[in-house]
Order: C-alpha cells, then sequence, then structure tokens
C-alpha cells in the first residue's frame, strides 16, 4: 500500500468551519458546529464508496488515520471493506448471541423447546403470550447477563397489581428461562426472578369465577337460543353436552357414532400427551338436534364460519351479550355441575367424569379405567329433560 500523504492538523480541525476537510487516502472529514464525521472514500469494482468511521467526539485525527489504514488494507486484498465490516459484525453478533444471548432469543429457545408438549404447540394456549406482550418490548434486547431484579421488576410492576393472573404468568415463564439459561452455562442467575417478586410484594389475587347462568334459568335460555345460526347451536349444544367451547366449537359429524360423541385428544384440555379422546353420551335432544344441524350441513364441520373454520368464542360471547345473559358460554358446565349437586342427580365421580375432570390420585385411576359412561348416558338424559323444561316443577331439591 502507498504512503499517504496526510493532510490535516488538529489544530487545523479545530479553526476550521463547517465544510469538507480531506487528509488524504481517501480520509475524509465532515465538520459540523461544534462536531464532524469520518468517512473512508474508496473505489471497489468501478463504483465509489463512502464508509462511516464514526464521529469527531469519539475519534481523533489518529484513530480515524488507523481506521483508514485499517480498511484500506482490507480493500488492497481485493475485498470491499463495508461488505467486509458486515460480515465481521455479524460473526460477532452470533458470537454473542450463543455466548449472551438478548433475553428475546432465549425466549424463543426455551418456547421452541417447549412446543412439543404444549397444546397445539403452544398456540392454543398462549404460552409465549404474556413474554411477548409485557416483557419483551421492554427487555428484549437486553443481553440475559445484563439483566438483574430491577430490571425484572419494573417490566413487571406495570401488571403486577392491576393483571395478577398475567403478571403471574409472566412471572413464571421468565423463572423458566432463567433456569434454562442456567443449564445451559450462560451467564445467568434464576434468583433474580424470585428477587423480582419480592421487590414487587405480595398481591391481593381474588380469584374471579366464570360468570354462570344459575342452574334453574337454563332452561329459558335454551328456549331463547332456539334460532338459526351456528352460533345459537353451538351454545344449545354446549349445555346439553356440558363441554367446553372448543370441544364443542370444533365438532364434526364424523365424531359421532350412535349416540356417542368422541371428542378427540387435541381439543380436549391438558398438557400434550397427558389428554385422551373423550366419549360424551347424547340424549335424545342433542341426538335430536344433530339430524337438525345435518339437513343444512354443507360439510363435516358441524358450526362452520363462513369466514375460517369453525365459529370463534367471541361468536358465542356476541349471542349471549346481545341476548343480555350475564353468563358466559363456559360458565354453563358451572350451571350443569351445580343442578347435579342441588338436586342429587348423580354421584360425585359420575358428574366430574361428565365434565372430563380427573377423578381421585394418579394410582386410583391406574385402576379405576372406566369413562363411567352406561352411568353418566342416564345423566345426561335427565339434565336434557331438565333443560327442555320438561320437567322443570318436578327437580328434587335437597333439604
Amino acid at each position: 500500500m502507498a504512503r499517504i500523504r496526510n493532510q490535516l492538523t488538529a489544530v487545523a480541525i479545530r479553526k476550521a468551519g463547517p465544510g469538507k476537510l480531506e487528509d488524504g487516502g481517501g480520509l475524509r472529514l465532515y465538520k459540523t458546529e461544534g462536531s464532524g464525521r469520518w468517512v473512508f472514500r474508496y473505489t471497489f469494482s468501478g463504483m465509489r464508496r463512502e464508509m462511516g468511521l464514526g464521529s469527531l467526539d469519539d475519534l481523533t485525527l489518529a484513530q480515524a488515520r488507523s481506521a483508514r489504514d485499517k480498511w484500506a488494507s482490507v480493500l488492497a486484498s481485493g475485498l470491499d471493506p463495508i461488505t467486509e465490516r458486515k460480515r465481521q459484525r455479524a460473526e460477532t453478533a452470533a458470537e454473542l448471541s450463543r455466548s449472551d444471548p438478548t433475553f428475546e432469543e432465549l425466549a424463543l429457545t426455551v418456547f421452541e423447546s417447549k412446543k412439543a408438549s404444549l397444546r397445539g404447540e403452544g398456540t392454543r394456549g398462549r404460552w409465549f403470550s404474556p413474554l411477548a406482550t409485557h416483557i419483551i418490548p421492554r427487555l428484549g434486547k437486553r443481553r440475559i447477563s445484563q439483566i438483574d431484579q430491577t430490571d425484572i421488576a419494573e417490566a413487571l410492576r406495570p401488571i403486577w397489581h392491576d393483571k395478577p393472573a398475567t403478571a403471574e404468568k409472566a412471572f413464571h415463564r421468565m423463572r423458566i428461562i432463567f433456569r434454562k439459561a442456567k443449564l445451559m452455562g450462560l451467564d445467568a442467575d434464576p434468583f433474580v426472578v424470585e428477587a423480582a417478586a419480592h421487590i414487587l410484594g405480595d398481591v391481593k389475587r381474588k380469584v374471579e369465577h366464570i360468570a354462570a347462568t344459575p342452574w334453574r334459568e337454563v332452561p329459558g335460555v335454551y328456549a331463547r337460543l332456539n334460532r338459526s345460526g351456528a352460533s345459537f347451536r353451538c351454545l344449545r349444544w354446549m349445555i346439553l353436552t356440558a363441554t367446553r367451547s372448543e370441544s364443542a366449537r370444533g365438532a364434526r359429524f364424523s365424531e359421532i357414532e350412535g349416540d356417542v360423541w368422541t371428542i378427540p385428544a387435541e381439543r380436549m384440555k391438558g398438557t400434550q400427551g397427558d389428554v385422551e379422546a373423550f366419549r360424551v353420551p347424547l340424549s335424545s335432544e342433542a341426538l335430536r338436534l344433530l339430524e337438525e344441524f345435518k339437513k343444512s350441513a354443507t360439510g363435516d364441520l358441524m358450526f362452520p364460519s363462513y369466514r375460517s373454520g369453525y365459529i370463534s368464542s367471541t361468536a358465542l360471547q356476541k349471542v349471549l351479550n346481545e341476548m343480555g345473559e350475564a353468563g358466559r358460554p363456559h360458565g354453563f358446565r358451572t350451571s350443569f355441575r351445580s343442578w347435579v349437586q342441588d338436586t342429587e342427580a348423580a354421584s360425585f365421580d359420575v358428574a366430574e367424569t361428565a365434565l372430563a375432570h380427573r377423578v381421585g390420585s394418579t394410582v386410583e385411576r391406574s385402576y379405576a379405567r372406566s369413562d363411567l359412561l352406561d352411568q353418566r348416558r342416564v345423566l345426561m338424559e335427565r339434565w336434557s329433560t331438565f333443560v327442555t323444561g320438561e320437567t322443570a316443577k318436578v327437580v328434587k331439591l335437597r333439604g
């Protein structure tokens, strides 16, 4: 590389007004009032290029010349300095991400590793949502080694008292992430998450139950739902079968054989790999509705949406809102369970099994493997008879 004849001096730079100052060898200073910007100007493949080196506040004249010489050597070797600098920065960033990833990078890594155990690979349960909404916007770009309990506390503070349920989910997700980081050998201390909770203090978490229609009022609601439309039909189906929204909304005609509807495991609540398909005995009223639904069916889905797939939970809630009904779709399960309890319509085991709740310990379940289908068939017929209003006046009450 030819010897460069430098032209500038530190004194000349201080005295110079705003403008372009050339030093030689492609080094130029764009001088402004009180500051300036160093650039390296060169030609590569016949194209004139200009590479920023830094500001006058950060680089002295000697440092700017050293940077120019470094990239001039790269140019002399046949490489484009700007492209080579990008490559070097990318390599440095990749190495840093391996040894000290950002919180967002590590959170995504942990999420990917957990997907296999989450329903719908994490989308159904929204495992990542609390982090994406409340934590990543504040801490996502921070390196995991740089995050302490104060940072975590500040990220959680806006929701700690106002949205305790969401805060608790975010807290537990962060604890998992920091533990994973420690196991990966990263510079992370899981204790900082626990310490953040101590900084934020205790929260009085009031359990808010889903609003449920009083069971004595269910026949009236069921009668008012006797209208066309997928949402009205689905709500009646949910009432009769006492099933969850996801299970009912995605119901398919092909899942029903005789008077038994088999809900596949992927639409049942629970951890991936720890749930099974669930059989629901259909009452005479449910079978009547089924035949009614088939008459206007255009496919296998019982409650299709014109937009995509099957109807949404929002569509069901909208129907109840327009009816002025305070109870929520999921609350009909509570209505059913309260009816069973108050009327002594079935034993505890039968009632809980009808709701697809687990009964007994793991050991007990390993021996008692029956799903009590025959007993539940009797129970659901009694419930159906009550819901349709045929025996509203002969309900056996306790006491």
